[in-house]
């Protein structure tokens, strides 16, 4: 005979011991996907914070080249005016008249001028500086 009403002992611990196995492997899964959400959140950020890392040493690179750049066209300025200056010397030199040299003809050519105006040519960047050079030489020789 089978009885009714309240279950016994043993199927009160077996009852007992199957919503106890059911909560521990609910609580197992949620605690697995929260360690994956946290995971994955954290590669996330790690991932952002790289990102950031490597757009800053981009400006920086970027600056350095551009600084480079102005120290370059500034050396380039100075060289530039270190040569005017020597041919402004030169021509300086040349231009102080022998004290017993006869005058020269009135049909002649205007040397300082015309120096200048190759110094002019060159500067803008229409001669090169053989041009310049064969140019000058032309004109002093």
């Amino acid at each position: 005979m089978r009885r009714m009403g309240r279950p016994g002992l043993v199927g009160m611990a077996a009852r007992t011991a199957v919503v106890a196995g059911t909560a521990t492997a609910v609580s197992g899964n949620v605690a697995r996907r929260q360690a994956g959400k946290q995971q994955a959140s954290a590669q996330g950020q790690a991932a952002d914070v790289q990102y950031a890392a490597e757009q800053q040493q981009a400006q920086v690179d970027a600056a350095v080249q551009e600084a480079l750049a102005a120290q370059a066209a500034q050396q380039a300025a100075a060289q530039q005016a270190q040569e005017i200056a020597a041919l402004q010397a030169q021509l300086a030199a040349q231009q102080a008249p022998p004290a017993a040299s006869a005058p020269a003809p009135a049909g002649g050519v205007d040397v300082v001028a015309e120096l200048q105006k190759l110094a002019e040519l060159k500067n803008a960047g229409i001669l090169d500086d053989a041009e310049f050079a064969a140019a000058k030489a032309k004109l002093l020789g």
